[in-house]
């Protein structure tokens, strides 16, 4: 999973958070901003993804409205 191309799409829609590749080789990550931008994140993560991902399946857990922002842009995570 190239994070590249998620960090890109993050900056694009204005979203911030994190993402990194686990061991299992999964993605794991947090995503924040407006629900509309996160749902359209949430959108791109589970159907494109990066040009050479191949995605099986997408959970997203732990969903809740926040009063501000943890992240002031969107990183990979190693």
């Amino acid at each position: 999973f190239s994070n590249q191309y998620t960090e890109e799409q993050a900056r694009k829609l204005g979203v911030v958070g994190w993402v990194k590749n686990t061991r299992q080789g999964t993605v794991t990550g947090q995503v924040q901003g407006p629900e509309d931008k996160v749902n359209a994140m949430k959108s791109w993560l589970s159907k494109v993804g990066s040009p050479s991902s191949r995605i099986d399946r997408t959970s997203f857990s732990n969903e809740k409205e926040i009063s501000k922002l943890d992240f002031s842009g969107f990183s990979t995570r190693y």
